[in-house]
């Protein structure tokens, strides 16, 4: 009982912050076009170094802020974080230029790296057999954020390409508001740290982590992954405009219904799922079911087929919180923070190499006299990336994790 309220606070937490981002994605090709001209192919390079800028600062950010939520405690962080958010959402409203967009995706970045921290309160609060089905319900958040956000955020386009934005700092501050009020803090003296430049920048996180002996090897392993993973936000909206013709409303409903089998899955499969195949298994099957999601992407020519499959391919999502789960449960209760912003940095590493290297691919294959037209060229460069994942997760040694003497 104790514990409700604040779990509720954690998953509203995600699923509004996944709202927040899935408002915006059905208008950015519309958008920069605005405020930039130029086509399509154009549009997807610009979103792909707005979303690198946003990925930079989440990188650089999130061992700092998850090191600042070990020392000063998680409350404190994540509500500030919030506010912050519901301001930057006003300004990018409000933006007529691209290097205004670029401000606001910079500070963007910055408030985003709280992610980490809400999973390590999560952690703080779940013994260690509940950590990876807790860990899935924060996915199931994510999910069905996808599910209200993209959806609403198509809606909204109908009033402009600025009504997402302002829909998108109303629900952060309102987020703060909630937070305030049925939020308690978890950092107590005894798990209390002290904040140590070296392992708030995440070069000296990594190289603090690497402590842990054999963490290393699923830290690369969901390295991997992340940049494979991020193929779909980099690409989607440029991709199904380009090969479908889909309008915001489209795209908006397309990522609402993967959002719907990505929440089911998340919070009602993982768990049993994870107890009928273990955690190895569970990972290996989520990611044989990713790369054979993303070679159908790659050639699929038909939008109804897509939406049908979705369903199938959403079965992928039990992978993460089942890798999670393995790292989380060998990782001291002090150290919470600082293992999910090491993880932080590596999803932001993989967004700063993702976006710029699918969308540059995007552009070549579906730019005016491209020696061969291939939209879903990302998505088949992703599925080998995850192969990657793939091959290193079997080819790591055995054995459980051990935190440092």
């Amino acid at each position: 009982m104790t514990n409700r309220l604040p779990i509720l606070f954690i998953v509203m937490t995600v699923v509004i912050d996944a709202m927040g981002i899935g408002l915006i994605m059905p208008v950015m090709p519309d958008l920069i076009r605005e405020v930039q001209g130029g086509s399509l192919a154009n549009a997807a390079l610009w979103g792909g170094i707005l979303t690198t800028a946003f990925a930079v600062m989440q990188f650089a950010f999130s061992p700092f802020i998850g090191a600042l939520s070990d020392s000063f405690g998680r409350r404190p962080v994540l509500l500030v974080s919030l506010l912050v958010m519901a301001a930057d959402y006003v300004v990018m409203a409000l933006a007529g230029s691209i290097w205004l967009l670029l401000v606001g995706r910079i500070v963007g970045g910055i408030t985003a790296a709280t992610h980490s921290t809400a999973m390590a309160y999560m952690a703080d609060i779940s013994a260690p057999h509940e950590k990876a089905a807790r860990f899935g319900l924060i996915g199931a958040g994510f999910g069905i954020g996808f599910v209200l956000g993209p959806v609403l955020g198509g809606l909204l386009a109908e009033y402009g390409t600025r009504a997402p934005f302002l829909a998108a700092a109303a629900l952060a501050f309102g987020n703060t508001i909630l937070g305030a009020l049925v939020l308690r803090e978890t950092v107590t003296d005894r798990t209390r740290r002290r904040f140590e430049f070296k392992r708030a920048n995440p070069f000296g996180a990594l190289r603090s982590i690497s402590g842990f002996h054999g963490l290393s090897a699923l830290l690369t392993v969901y390295f991997f992954f992340q940049v494979a993973h991020y193929v779909y936000p980099a690409i989607w909206a440029y991709f199904v405009t380009e090969r479908f013709g889909w309008e915001a409303r489209m795209i908006g409903i397309s990522l609402g219904i993967y959002g719907v089998f990505f929440a089911l899955v998340q919070g009602f499969l993982v768990k049993p799922s994870i107890a009928y195949l273990g955690e190895r298994r569970a990972v290996i099957t989520g990611l044989v079911v990713d790369i054979v999601s993303l070679i159908f992407l790659g050639f699929v020519t038909n939008g109804a087929v897509l939406l049908a499959l979705i369903p199938l391919f959403s079965f992928g999502a039990i992978s993460v919180p089942a890798l999670q789960g393995m790292m989380s449960r060998n990782v001291a209760d002090n150290a919470q923070g600082e293992l999910q912003g090491v993880m932080g940095s590596l999803s932001s590493l993989s967004m700063i190499l993702s976006p710029l290297l699918f969308t540059g691919m995007f552009f070549y294959f579906t730019r005016a006299g491209t020696p061969l037209y291939l939209p879903g060229a990302p998505f088949l460069a992703a599925a080998l990336i995850m192969t990657v994942s793939l091959m290193l997760f079997l080819g790591r040694k055995r054995g459980n994790v051990q935190n440092p003497t």
